[in-house]
């Protein structure tokens, strides 16, 4: 299928009917043009068919795909080896920042994700048709050789093409070669649910090199049981584990669409006890609906049953979910349902005493005991995906996979179980008892069901072996996985106003920047990050750079809490005391006036252990990049005393990451 709606070399453009062209990008949408879009189209194609008389050996496509932004340039030219992504701003006679980030993002989103333009210039075009005309001065290349945003009137484009041509010496390039290629990105997961809810399958939206099988993979072995027990009957339970960024929810929230069909009963849902992730995709997936208008991908039916269920729906806070069944015996809608980062529903005790402060005294379940209770209330079928994040839980009741499988030993022995061969070994987080229970049941081992590798990161995918052996005591294992520093930098500083410089100096047009910090990092304080302070996640991580409370601003620091299951493009790690060196990793927390030892407990999952995930956390949410601000503490303040705070910066030294302190220039 063509990326563009229409395209044709220059000669063949120029000659072509313009109300034909018109025609070709009228019918490519499911709906009536109007007005407005119509002038615009009428308007580039005569501005284009006058440019193209000029340039015999350019190929022109119109509204070419944009897959990651969910969104077309208004038009792409190739000439003489180099790429024009340009976009038109019809009766405008400014350049609104958003629009220049918009032309931007389409031209680094080619660069990066684009196989045939990964080596090639792109230059990105921005046309205010009824702007005065710019200066055509040589502008600022990226080393990535994607060009500045250039602001253009429209009688600028063909001298400015003309120019920059003239001064590259690029090979020739086949134009529908080059569009011809494959599109592998990797979205970020809010990306990815906008893209997934208007109806896009995962292998759109994925990288094959960075684990698109696996996810593929993983799904194709869930569908296959969700089938088998449509047509058979019967109750099962699917567990997915994986290392941190391998696209569990992803996998999860593809699993849930893919199971969204028309008819009632066949629909899933997509459970979550992070709020914050709730909070972001719901808002994420209202704001895409109300920029499309409620359009569905065009001829899509599924796509538009999915834009007609409301996003709350499709995704849906665990504890909600729970307290809707509770004092109800109703059997749920959903035949299917999929529980992400299942390692965080709470154990017995825990739940107990929340369930005795909402006044029910009797209560004795623990979440995964009763949420699996409420499913076996369908007297046919059912299936349950529980998305396991292995090493990641971050606060106290949090029992992990093994809660699961304690739920499965009472009164739902009839239910199938689905895990990766490895829960079954030691190390898993299963005891010996519960290992052997799994002996004595017919369960199904399956590997397609862990998913081993990151695709959080598109330019490095050994950043989870990094940060384990960051966290752990081996200096010289970080050291010999730390990510090519092209591929994916990281810096430390004891400034906190130079980790905001690298930041913005690396954040580009689309890409999303932020700082981040444990929860208890409490003495970061005097260096102004409060962690205290409540972040409003949805205007974090989806409100544009010029407002104060987006991630981009970098005044807000979000904690592990927030960004769990979330990432952004470059972050800004800040360290405090709560984890430091001393003969090994020490876990504190601050209480009053002073920090208090936080001592592991045993075989059990303890407060340190919290502490150190917190961090685990943290340490993979980027993307891109990151830089690691440690203080410098204060010698006068007990609270901060700067020998601790060096003796974190010499381990992460130790362990391979430069500081940008002792470079006199600004830092790749």
């Amino acid at each position: 299928m063509s990326r563009a709606y229409f395209d044709a070399d220059a000669t063949a453009f120029a000659a072509t009917d313009p109300i034909a062209i018109f025609g070709y990008l009228a019918k490519a949408l499911s709906f009536p043009v109007e007005a407005p879009q119509r002038s615009a189209w009428l308007f580039q194609i005569a501005h284009l068919q006058a440019l193209a008389a000029q340039l015999p050996s350019a190929h022109i496509f119109l509204e070419f795909a944009i897959p990651r932004m969910g969104r077309r340039a208004d038009a792409i030219i190739i000439i003489g080896g180099l790429v024009f992504v340009i976009e038109y701003k019809v009766g405008d006679r400014d350049f609104p920042r958003h629009a220049i980030e918009q032309v931007h993002g389409y031209a680094l989103d080619l660069k990066n994700f684009h196989v045939t333009s990964h080596d090639l210039a792109i230059v990105p075009l921005l046309i205010a048709t009824e702007a005065r005309p710019q200066q055509l001065g040589f502008g600022f290349w990226a080393p990535d050789r994607v060009h500045d945003p250039v602001r253009l009137s429209a009688g600028d484009l063909l001298p400015k093409i003309q120019r920059i041509v003239a001064a590259r010496d690029a090979e020739a390039l086949d134009a529908q070669t080059w569009a011809a290629r494959a599109y592998r990105p990797t979205l970020t997961i809010i990306e990815a649910a906008e893209a997934l809810y208007r109806g896009h399958e995962i292998a759109e939206i994925s990288r094959s090199e960075a684990g698109a099988e696996n996810l593929t993979r993983t799904a194709a072995a869930i569908e296959a049981v969700v089938e088998r027990m449509k047509a058979e009957g019967g109750k099962a339970i699917c567990f997915v584990t994986g290392v941190p960024g391998a696209g569990k929810t992803l996998a999860g929230l593809n699993i849930a669409c893919g199971r969204m069909a028309a008819d009632v009963g066949e629909d899933a849902t997509f459970l979550s006890g992070n709020g914050p992730l709730v909070e972001v995709l719901s808002e994420a997936l209202r704001r895409d609906v109300r920029a499309r208008h409620g359009r569905p991908v065009p001829g899509d039916a599924d796509a538009r049953h999915r834009t007609e269920r409301a996003p709350d729906k499709f995704i849906q806070n665990v504890h909600h979910f729970r307290d809707e069944y509770l004092d109800d015996t109703r059997i749920p809608t959903e035949h299917v349902v999929v529980f992400d980062e299942a390692q965080r529903a709470w154990d017995r005790s825990m739940t107990a005493n929340f369930m005795r402060k909402r006044g029910h005294t009797g209560f004795d379940l623990s979440e995964p005991e009763f949420l699996l209770s409420v499913m076996d209330r369908h007297p046919n079928w059912c299936v349950v995906v529980a998305l396991i994040g292995e090493g990641q839980e971050i606060n106290r009741g949090e029992a992990g996979v093994a809660e699961w499988v304690r739920a499965l030993q009472g009164t739902l022995r009839h239910w199938h179980i689905h895990l990766p061969p490895h829960l079954l070994g030691e190390g898993s987080g299963l005891d010996a008892g519960l290992r052997w229970h799994l002996g004595q049941r017919a369960i199904s081992s399956d590997p397609a069901l862990h998913l081993a590798v990151s695709v959080r990161s598109f330019r490095a995918e050994k950043v989870s072996a990094f940060v384990a052996a960051l966290l752990s005591d081996d200096p010289e294992a970080a050291r010999a996985s730390r990510p090519d520093s092209n591929a994916f930098p990281i810096w430390r500083t004891r400034n906190l106003a130079t980790a905001r410089q690298w930041l913005r100096a690396h954040r580009r047009a689309g890409g999303r920047a932020g700082l981040l910090a444990a929860s208890n990092a409490l003495r970061l304080k005097p260096e102004g990050l409060f962690v205290k302070s409540k972040v409003e996640v949805c205007d974090w991580f989806l409100n544009a750079g010029d407002d104060v409370r987006s991630s981009n601003a970098l005044e807000d620091a979000a904690t592990e809490f927030d960004v769990q299951g979330l990432e952004l493009d470059w972050t800004g790690v800040a360290w405090d005391l709560n984890l430091r060196r001393a003969n090994g990793w020490q876990a504190r927390r601050f209480h009053g006036t002073v920090w208090q030892n936080i001592h592991a407990t045993g075989g059990t999952l303890g407060r340190a252990d919290y502490v150190r995930n917190a961090y685990r956390v943290l340490l993979t949410r980027a993307r891109q990049g990151m830089v690691l601000f440690v203080p410098s503490g204060d010698a006068a303040d007990a609270t901060r005393p700067p020998a601790d705070y060096d003796a974190i910066d010499a381990w992460l030294g130790a362990c391979g990451i430069p500081s940008l302190d002792a470079r006199p220039a600004a830092a790749d």
